[in-house]
């Protein structure tokens, strides 16, 4: 299957973005292997355009707009979201058409010059909850998403076709040409991009639920056709704070790798024990890969050494993200490393009872230095509380 088929949705709604497999690192902080900046075209009577893309997409956006349109014009341009991943291009979209009326929220509308130095004010039309727009054969109607994952939000149902365009929602890194599952990068792209705003999601889900849905067109990533429930499911359960697995998933931070030493010992006695346990090594992977995981898990342990009378940064580097994401509905167990004066154990717990419904395993094991026999007991009865 080309990349191409991947995003195809229908003979009249048709993809015209970019796919960038290039591209290293998504929003100056995530490790990716490309994305696609995907935008559509509806054909009819009066033609729509579906959000614009990325300006590293540009070229190829504008090229396949040409493709699509011939010698004919659009009416209008949906908005559904500002990030400029998806909306670089509104400003030189709309005055390279200066009769297409743009199409958005209030506060698209009022977004609109903070991006653009042009003023669109007498051709945006702005929608609230349930207003149609019909261009022919085809019904446009908008569903307020406000805070998924920006205040300015919306989604759009197709009613002729039964297509959900879903904005930032169902959309995953990884560009389309690399032929990855949806489910690869999803749940990672979920938490880090979207999860803090799970109530905001599960009222998108309620309003989706009442909606004939034979396409879901996100703005990254595959169409989804056959795999509607899959990923309609893991979303309900990601913005519900539900863990998807059972195990333990214990993040470490080790400066000399005695920290390191003393979890993976304890991590092959959890597993002997019967657990499912993931372990990962906080200074060689990048914290977007631990929030994954610590959301994905239904008990965690965290492992770092006292550090200039703090926590060991990248141990607080992941900590710092899950209180901002909204980790919450969790077992944690903690482990502290300090030779002299160890602080860790107590200023991680603190992060954790900050968060919402997260349980401390006692006890809080403390080391000092390496692990030694002496410990057995301690890890004994962290194990014990895990369960």
């Amino acid at each position: 299957m080309s990349w191409t088929d991947r995003v195809a949705v229908t003979e009249n709604i048709r993809f015209i973005g970019a796919d960038d497999p290039e591209l290293t690192v998504f929003e100056g902080q995530y490790p990716v292997e490309g994305i696609s900046y995907n935008s559509y075209i509806i054909m009819d009577e009066q033609i729509t355009i579906m959000d614009t893309v990325d300006k590293r997409g540009s070229e190829s956006f504008f090229a396949n707009l040409e493709t699509e349109l011939k010698d004919r014009k659009p009416s209008y341009l949906v908005i559904q979201h500002m990030e400029p991943d998806h909306a670089a291009n509104i400003g030189r979209l709309a005055d390279m058409y200066p009769e297409m009326k743009l199409v958005g929220t209030m506060q698209t509308h009022q977004m609109l010059p903070k991006y653009f130095d042009n003023d669109y004010s007498a051709r945006f039309v702005t929608v609230k909850e349930n207003d149609t727009l019909v261009t022919g054969t085809h019904t446009l109607r908008f569903i307020m998403a406000p805070m998924v994952h920006w205040p300015e939000v919306m989604v759009t149902y197709e009613e002729s076709e039964k297509v959900l365009f879903s904005a930032d929602g169902f959309g995953t890194f990884g560009a389309l040409a690399n032929g990855e599952e949806w489910i690869a990068d999803a749940s990672r792209y979920y938490f880090n991009i979207v999860g803090k705003y799970g109530a905001q999601v599960q009222a998108l889900l309620k309003k989706a639920s009442a909606l004939d849905i034979k396409l879901i067109a996100p703005l990254h990533g595959p169409v989804h056709k056959a795999d509607i429930c899959e990923v309609v499911s893991a979303y309900d359960i990601w913005s519900s704070y539900k863990p998807s697995k059972t195990g333990i998933f214990m993040p470490y931070a080790s400066i000399h790798g005695n920290t390191k030493a003393a979890v993976l010992e304890f991590a092959g006695e959890l597993e002997k024990a019967g657990e499912t346990v993931v372990t990962m090594d906080l200074t060689s992977e990048h914290v977007s890969e631990a929030v994954e995981q610590a959301f994905l898990y239904d008990r965690m342990i965290v492992a770092a050494c006292t550090y200039d009378g703090e926590i060991f940064p990248p141990m607080n580097d992941l900590l710092h993200h899950l209180k901002i994401k909204n980790f919450q509905n969790r077992k944690v167990g903690i482990i502290e490393n300090g030779s002299w004066a160890p602080v860790a154990g107590r200023k991680m717990k603190e992060y954790f009872d900050a968060m919402k419904d997260i349980t401390v395993a006692e006890p809080i094991v403390s080391l000092k230095g390496t692990r030694k026999a002496s410990d057995a007991e301690a890890f004994r009865a962290l194990a014990e509380a895990m369960k």
